[in-house]
């Protein structure tokens, strides 16, 4: 959608991106047809179904926004915001928005697939914490040694993304419960100096956080999904 409003031609799915998106098609597609070929009686398949349909939009807009932040960051040249022309402000502007929501979407597409994996997996990680994170579904994998091989390989990636995770989660964090990450940087540089001009954070660093967040996500999704469908596929007796 994005693609097509900045006049790009629509993305193609290639990759580790690709890999993710068909796995989780892959599960959906099992689960309506076992719905439709059996009664659905407690809903459960058609909930996992809906949750898993969901992930696909998220990661869609996730990418998406890593896009459109690359987009717009290309537009920026000046290294200080008093440089800026009205126009270039106004694509620095667009760059932010576009990052903030990749950054926030990271966590959000974790969490959502910490959900799946509590109900997937019966580690009813609410008795844990009311209101868990995909981290904390991680270390009831390990409190109850349920599915070692899963649980190891998804611990693996975050150890790999420890970095840029740690990164993008505190500027999430400041985004959300404090005050823009933005302003927080401008804030310490006018600390420096009261009467300098603000320089601008290192836009492609931050989009290299971003590019990360985007490859441990899907590199999570596939590990999850992969061994998910051959478990289904076992249960279901295919």
């Amino acid at each position: 959608m994005l693609r097509i409003m900045l006049g790009e031609p629509p993305r193609e799915n290639t990759g580790v991106l690709a890999a993710a998106m068909d796995n989780m098609a892959q599960m959906a597609s099992m689960l309506r047809t076992e719905m439709n070929a059996h009664e659905d009686r407690d809903h459960e398949y058609r909930k996992l179904e809906i949750w898993i349909r969901g992930l696909i939009s998220s990661l869609d807009e996730l990418e998406q926004s890593l896009f459109a932040a690359s987009f717009f960051r290309k537009l920026v040249k000046a290294g200080y915001m008093d440089d800026m022309s009205v126009s270039e402000q106004g694509d620095y502007a667009r760059y932010v928005y576009f990052y903030k929501n990749g950054f926030i979407r990271v966590f959000s597409l974790l969490d959502k697939l910490g959900t799946v994996l509590n109900s997937l997996y019966d580690l009813n990680t609410v008795r844990v914490k009311a209101h868990y994170s995909y981290y904390t579904v991680l270390r009831r994998f390990r409190s109850t040694k349920k599915h070692r091989e899963l649980s190891g390989r998804l611990e693996e990636i975050k150890d790999s993304y420890r970095d840029p995770m740690q990164k993008l989660r505190g500027r999430r964090n400041a985004e959300i419960h404090y005050m823009n990450s933005e302003m927080q940087d401008d804030l310490w540089q006018r600390h420096q100096g009261l009467h300098d001009k603000i320089r601008l954070e290192d836009l492609d660093e931050h989009l290299e956080d971003l590019r990360q967040g985007l490859e441990m996500v899907c590199k999570t999704l596939v590990e999850v999904f992969t061994y998910s469908n051959e478990q289904l596929g076992k249960s279901l007796g295919k």
